[in-house]
């Protein structure tokens, strides 16, 4: 297996957030996704993926749909991504994705996390190289041998394939999210549901009071409600 397949491993095992702030975190990308592209799924790819994952996340239908007449309002906001990235405690790379309609407010909590966890906010660029920006699609697995499968969405970008109790999973570079979307699509193969990942290329061990002061600044940033996904080199 790859290091996709022990990245996801590892998330899995750690605790996931509530399922309010999930919802919260869902509804923000259903906002860009209308705002992007319209209201309709059919004719927005990025809205349908959203949709995808709510359903995957249990979000009753009738606030999926009250999200997307919400997000349709021309007086709703939108939500602007902005990427942060920084170091925790003894060496720990970070990158947290966050979707805010106040960037300066955001700034200002991201920034006050670090420095109550003696970390360090950087600047663009500082460590985003440390990571592979990835998509991935998970499928029913219904009928599909994976090794076939492989082979053929290798010319589609795809670079590995695993199974677990979720189905079947497929990783692949950031910008190959389209091409795969579309091919799946025209092969009527149900997408339970996709998104993005950034995945770290090489991971560091420490200590159990090491990672106790990594995990208190990772703990704080992911209460923000601004914040969307964190992402860490330190290993699980």
């Amino acid at each position: 297996m790859g290091r996709a397949f022990e990245f996801r491993k590892a998330r899995k095992m750690k605790r996931w957030s509530a399922m309010a702030k999930t919802f919260t975190r869902i509804g923000k990308d259903i906002v860009m996704a209308v705002k992007e592209g319209g209201p309709n799924p059919d004719t927005n790819s990025r809205l349908r993926a959203v949709i995808q994952n709510a359903k995957s996340a249990n979000m009753p239908k009738d606030n999926i749909e009250r999200a997307i007449k919400k997000a349709s309002d021309k007086n709703t906001g939108d939500f602007k991504e902005v990427l942060f990235e920084g170091y925790a405690p003894h060496g720990i790379a970070i990158l947290v994705e966050t979707a805010t309609d106040n960037n300066n407010r955001t700034v200002a909590n991201i920034r006050s996390y670090f420095n109550k966890c003696n970390g360090n906010l950087g600047t663009s660029g500082s460590v985003e190289f440390m990571f592979d920006h990835t998509c991935n699609f998970r499928i029913n697995p219904e009928g599909i041998d994976p090794e076939e499968l492989e082979l053929e969405f290798i010319d589609h970008g795809v670079e590995e394939v695993f199974v677990d109790d979720d189905g079947i999973l497929l990783y692949a570079p950031f910008n190959s999210f389209g091409a795969i979307q579309k091919e799946l699509e025209n092969n009527n193969t149900e997408i339970l549901s996709s998104g993005f990942e950034r995945i770290p290329q090489v991971t560091k061990s420490l200590n159990e009071e090491q990672v106790a002061d990594v995990e208190k600044l990772l703990e704080m940033i992911e209460e923000d409600d601004d914040v969307q996904n964190v992402y860490h080199t330190m290993k699980e």
